[in-house]
Parts: structure tokens; C-alpha cells; sequence
């Protein structure tokens, strides 16, 4: 079982996540660190767990998301993956829950869990968020591809709540770059050619939304990529989608993007607060002082 972890200028929770990968339960994998030539004090903070299933690789040069998530997945030297962006979090019994039954049913090509919004201050903002849709247990590629057209989002998750076969990533291409803002679907989407979907309903990770996320900058990039997808899901002939869940889809996507603006918005309002707090904080401080 192999964990990576791609980071750039991923000081602020590098060090928070790489713990939650080594507090896990299941104790046999390896977790491997890619540094993306970061400006900040990444290296240092990945090199200093003196963990021996901790590899800290680093790249020549800076590379773009897509082409460096890519190449932590294949550093990875095991036959299941899991990436986790360097500022999110995993429940200690992800892995735990997650590859035994990966493990054990050869069919299955993606297991995925409920994750947790969490703010700057890693406070739950949006408990228990996923699987929604009737996604909770075992389905087919061609159930999931109908259920994710329908919701009008991601469903499923980002990839730190997700479980996958290395060997089957590979023979789907991997991360496509050109697929920016739905880097993650889309890939859960292509290796779903493969094999089934097992949705597990505890909540197994947390993903960070901050000030200045990508996906709180480009929704409507999101929205025409999220519709691309549904389109090219719709007409693959790989899936049995039919004409009428795309067209579900289409309406479904106005919907999914005033979800995520709502999580923005809250986490938004949560650092404000906290900005006040410490501001409050210093002024008295500085009071104390004179």
C-alpha cells in the first residue's frame, strides 16, 4: 500500500497531514513525499520524520499539478494508491477501512469514503460530506457514471478520500492536466472502465478549504469542465448513460456550484473571524505592554 503526498509551498499544513498518514492503523505502507521545488520551508518539514516508511523525493524543476501528481504516483512502488493533497487530512482508520476490501475483491477498482469540509483551523465546517445519491456500497461503473452526471458535482470526492490500483491508472492515462479543475473525477470516472465502486459510508478523510483555493477561483471553469465530462460520459458508449441523465445533469450543475460557493462562503467567514480574534489578541498584548 503506497501513500504520496505532492506538495508545493505547502508549509502551513505539510507537516499536520503527514502525521494523519502516520497515526494510521494500518501500519504496512509506504508514504512518499514529493517535493515540487517549493519556495517555502516544504523540504525541510517533509525530511524531518525519521519514519522508515517515509521517502521524501524532490523534482529538478518545478513542475505543473497534473504532471506532478503523475509522477507521485509512480514513485509509488505498491499495487494500491492513495494521494493526499498536502493540506487535507485522513481519519486513522482510513486505510484501515479502505484496502481490505481492495485487497480481497479483485473487482473492485475504486473504494471511496464520506470526508469532512475542514476550515484553515482544520474545524469541521460541512460534517460527513459524499456518496451522496445512493452512492454508499457496491455499484457499477455504468450506476456511478448515471449518479455523478445527476448530482451535478463531485459525489465521490477529491482523491485523499479514494483508493485505486496503480496498475489501472496507468492503462487509464493518469491525471490529465488539460482536466484542471476536475483533475480528480475525472480520473475516478476512466478507472471505473475497469472495475467497480465500493462507497464506504464512514467518514475517512478531510478536505481543506482555505482562503484563495483553486476551486473558489474558477467555478465557472469548474462548471464548463464538470459539463464537458458529463458530455463525453453520455456519448463514450463505455457507461450506460442514457440521454435523459445528461440532461438531469445539465440542469444539476447550477445546483452544484452554489453548493460549493456555500463552502466558500463559510470558510470564508471562519477566517474572517479568526483574523479578528488575532487581531483582538495583539492589541491587547501590545496594551499589556505600554
Amino acid at each position: 500500500m503506497s501513500v504520496c503526498i505532492p506538495v508545493y509551498n505547502g508549509e502551513a499544513y505539510l507537516a499536520e497531514t503527514i502525521r494523519s498518514v502516520l497515526e494510521q492503523t494500518w501500519r504496512d505502507f509506504e508514504l512518499v513525499v514529493l517535493e515540487n521545488g517549493s519556495t517555502d520551508a516544504s523540504w525541510e518539514i517533509a525530511t524531518s520524520f525519521h519514519d522508515p516508511r517515509v521517502r521524501v523525493e524532490r523534482n529538478r524543476s518545478t513542475l505543473p499539478q497534473g504532471d506532478n501528481w503523475n509522477r507521485a504516483v509512480e514513485l509509488c512502488r505498491a499495487s494500491l494508491v492513495k494521494l493526499v493533497c498536502a493540506d487535507d487530512l485522513l481519519h486513522p482508520r482510513c486505510l484501515e477501512l479502505q484496502v481490505p476490501p481492495m485487497r480481497d475483491d479483485p473487482s473492485l477498482a475504486v473504494v471511496a469514503s464520506r470526508r469532512h469540509m475542514i476550515d484553515e483551523q482544520s474545524r469541521v465546517i460541512v460534517p460527513r460530506r459524499g456518496l451522496g445519491g445512493g452512492l454508499v456500497g457496491l455499484h457499477s461503473g455504468s450506476e456511478v457514471a448515471r449518479r455523478v452526471i445527476r448530482n451535478g458535482a463531485n459525489p465521490i470526492g477529491e482523491p485523499g478520500n479514494v483508493l485505486f490500483r496503480r496498475e489501472q491508472f496507468v492503462t487509464a492515462g493518469g491525471w490529465r492536466p488539460e482536466r484542471r479543475f476536475i483533475m480528480d473525477l475525472d480520473l475516478w470516472m476512466r478507472l471505473l472502465q475497469y472495475g467497480d465502486f465500493l462507497g464506504v459510508p464512514e467518514t475517512l478523510a478531510a478536505f481543506r478549504i482555505a482562503r484563495g483555493s483553486v476551486s473558489s477561483e474558477f467555478e465557472q471553469q469548474i462548471s464548463e469542465e464538470q459539463q464537458l465530462l458529463f458530455d463525453e460520459l453520455g456519448d463514450s458508449g463505455v457507461f450506460d448513460v442514457r440521454p435523459v441523465d445528461v440532461r438531469i445533469g445539465r440542469l444539476a450543475l447550477p445546483l452544484g456550484r452554489a453548493r460549493r460557493k456555500a463552502l466558500f462562503k463559510v470558510s470564508r467567514i471562519a477566517a474572517r473571524k479568526d483574523d479578528k480574534l488575532i487581531a483582538e489578541r495583539d492589541e491587547a498584548a501590545a496594551a499589556d505592554a505600554r
